[in-house]
């Protein structure tokens, strides 16, 4: 069980039997009347958002989520295949439920599933990933200010801001979090 003040941002709730994970949290301390805790929540299951208010001393119950590691198939536009590494079963999430992340999931990759009674309801990343970069413009000579980027394409399809030195051919470490940030080039 969770104390209002401890919803901080990425804690995984259950409420009415649906695992939420927090993206919004701010809170009003109201002096003798205690504290007001205002969460926006996400479903986990449909990716619906919800506003809730709790105040003093309420208590709201933990998700009970599982994790295993499994392996990313393919997506066929509709949804994402993925692999159980342990028993090599197949499964199937909906692509809205993974869209955001679909960009740093190269065919192969290994990720963590998230399991709440017993179903599939979503992944996590991991921080770092190494992608090769499929389409990155030339840059004009002279232009080596380091602080300059350039929109390269990676082999998922996804755009991302490196630096003017990375080329076609590269592999580049990716930021996964907050919606993915250049690292530096990958050592070979």
């Amino acid at each position: 069980m969770y104390g209002i003040t401890e919803l901080k941002k990425g804690t995984v709730i259950e409420l009415d039997g649906t695992p939420y994970q927090v993206v919004d949290y701010s809170q009003k301390v109201m002096g003798r009347g205690g504290s007001i805790v205002n969460v926006r929540v996400k479903s986990l299951v449909d990716g619906r958002t919800l506003d809730k208010t709790f105040k003093g001393n309420e208590k709201i119950a933990a998700a009970a989520l599982e994790r295993q590691t499994a392996q990313f198939l393919y997506a066929d536009g509709q949804s994402a295949h993925f692999m159980d590494k342990t028993t090599f079963e197949q499964f199937v999430l909906d692509e809205e439920l993974v869209s955001d992340d679909m960009g740093f999931l190269p065919e192969g990759a290994e990720v963590k599933v998230q399991l709440f009674e017993g179903r599939a309801i979503g992944i996590e990343l991991p921080v770092k990933v190494a992608l090769k970069v499929v389409s990155a413009p030339q840059v004009a000579k002279g232009d080596t200010q380091s602080t300059v980027l350039k929109e390269v394409t990676l082999e998922t399809g996804r755009g991302l801001q490196a630096p003017i030195f990375i080329k076609v051919g590269d592999t580049i470490i990716v930021d996964t979090r907050g919606g993915g940030s250049y690292v530096e080039r990958a050592k070979i």
